[in-house]
């Protein structure tokens, strides 16, 4: 008898394993179908931030997980915003920046690429969205003082980011940048995009 149990149990987690697989794949699936659509997947993001900020204002509470919330998005933007080989501390391995004006071009590769940038933010959005359904997260504090305190670590992060980008001449983003066009073939009629 005791064997039976097992081999249900065991059988009643096997659909549920298919389900969670099936719907993984379907998952990947639209996320991978969504990479190239940059202002899409953006403007979505940005309407969950807008349903997250009237839920708070509505609310009038959940101020610690918005916090929280800031500070990981402060977090993924360094992140974004930072070079994958930082010259401040790794050794030089070929590919530093490059400092002079006679170095040769490196392109800048990010730490966190744009994709995992907006995936993170709209996943901690959703996360910290479900959170304000729970009573257990709404702990009562002064907001003020935290978006003050916000404010000020926002501030000084961002002034140490933008020193490091001036100390070691990089621009993390592709506006204003000279773009080259490559050389067309000797037969070559049609025009090539960047």
């Amino acid at each position: 008898m005791e064997g039976s149990f097992g081999d249900e149990g065991a059988a009643a987690s096997v659909p549920l394993a298919k389900w969670r697989s099936d719907f993984s794949r379907v998952f990947q699936h639209y996320l991978d179908r969504s990479t190239p659509h940059t202002v899409g997947r953006w403007l979505g993001t940005t309407a969950v931030a807008l349903i997250y900020s009237l839920r708070v204002y509505f609310v009038q509470g959940f101020y610690i997980v918005t916090y929280g919330l800031g500070i990981y998005l402060l977090n993924l933007l360094i992140g974004f915003l930072s070079p994958m080989v930082d010259p401040e501390l790794e050794a030089s391995d070929g590919l530093s920046l490059p400092t002079r004006g006679s170095d040769e071009f490196k392109p800048f590769i990010r730490r966190l690429p744009e994709f995992k940038f907006w995936y993170s933010i709209t996943k901690a959005l959703c996360v910290a969205f479900v959170m304000t359904f729970f009573s257990v997260f709404d702990v009562p504090v002064f907001w003020p003082i935290l978006l003050c305190y916000w404010i000020v670590l926002f501030v000084l992060t961002m002034k140490r980011q933008i020193v490091h980008m001036i100390k070691y001449k990089y621009v993390p983003f592709n506006t204003g940048k000279q773009r080259y066009g490559g050389k067309k073939g000797p037969g070559s009629s049609s025009t090539s995009k960047d």
